[in-house]
This record gives C-alpha cells, sequence and structure tokens, in this order.
C-alpha cells in the first residue's frame, strides 16, 4: 500500500479471488479508511454446538502507517469472486469507500464445513453467518451488486474511464 498511496485512483481486481480470512479482509479494508477512528468492519455470527445460544466474532479496523484516504476506489468483482472477496467489496461498497464495478459475485457469506452423508456425498452445513454492521445482512445467495454493472469482457475497461474521469486524470 506505501508504492500505492500517492496514485491518484485505485483500482482492485477481486475477480478471481476465492477467498481468505475475515481478518485479513479488515486489515486490507482499514487502508482504505481513516487510521485514526476504528470502524467495525463485520462480524461472524457462530452457532455454539449442540445448543441454542450463539456467539459474535467482531471484526474492526486497524491503524495503518499509510491510508487511501479522499482517493476513488474500485473493486472490480465476478461470478468467480467468492467468500472473502466478497467480504471485501461488501464491507467497501456498505462503507461507501469504494465503486464496485463487474458482474454480480457469486454469494458465499455463510462460513460453513464440509459433512459426509455416506456413499461418497458430502454436504456443505452453514455454521455461522456474516452480518455487516452498516446493513444488517450480508451478500449470501444473492452476491454483492456492483454499482457499475460491466460484462466481464468489458470490466476493467470500464474501471478505468470511471478512475480518469473521477481522479482528473
Amino acid at each position: 500500500m506505501q508504492d500505492l498511496s500517492d496514485t491518484a485512483a485505485l483500482i482492485v481486481d477481486m475477480r478471481d479471488n476465492g477467498g481468505g480470512h475475515p481478518a485479513s479482509v479488515a486489515y486490507l479494508v482499514s487502508f482504505f479508511l481513516d487510521p485514526s477512528q476504528r470502524v467495525h468492519i463485520n462480524d461472524l455470527i457462530w452457532r455454539n454446538r449442540g445448543t441454542t445460544s450463539f456467539r459474535t466474532e467482531s471484526f474492526w479496523s486497524s491503524p495503518t502507517r499509510v491510508s487511501y484516504l479522499g482517493k476513488p476506489v474500485y473493486v472490480l468483482v465476478g461470478p468467480k469472486t467468492y467468500s472473502a472477496g466478497e467480504e471485501f467489496a461488501y464491507d467497501l461498497q456498505a462503507l461507501k469507500r469504494a465503486t464496485i464495478v463487474g458482474e454480480k459475485t457469486r454469494g458465499s457469506a455463510n462460513p460453513g464445513g464440509l459433512n459426509e452423508l455416506g456413499s461418497d456425498f458430502f454436504v456443505v452445513v452453514p455454521t455461522g453467518r456474516a452480518e455487516n454492521p452498516i446493513t444488517g445482512g450480508n451478500w449470501g445467495g444473492v452476491g454483492v451488486r456492483p454499482n457499475v454493472s460491466a460484462t466481464s469482457e468489458v470490466t476493467q475497461e470500464a474501471a478505468l474511464a470511471l478512475a480518469t474521469r473521477d481522479s482528473k486524470l
């Protein structure tokens, strides 16, 4: 991020991002926020196994050495953007800190695990749910909906045109 801090606009390509950890998302989102303010990024709500009770794991921004404030940010997404890649786009969109460009994402918001059913059949069962503190919801089943729709063939060009226009390049 230090090397990118002097640019006029930033395009982050998440189109082939298959996921990661919510703590990594919160850290990356932190670069686009005011480092002097702690911001609530996302929660994971987990069901306590064998009970009807739940616990919440919260993710917050961290102070960063550099920040990318006051400049346009564009996040490219598409059908291969998954899980934490979707969360990154969703969180920046909810924070009104980035313009999301591309096609709707896959809609995988809720963490889960693989469970064997027998005879080589498996099912993924969600064990928790993501909940954004701004929207009160998540992108599960519906995907992240871009602010600017563009087919995969022209997503990058559309973001470049926006960046050129919005950053006064």
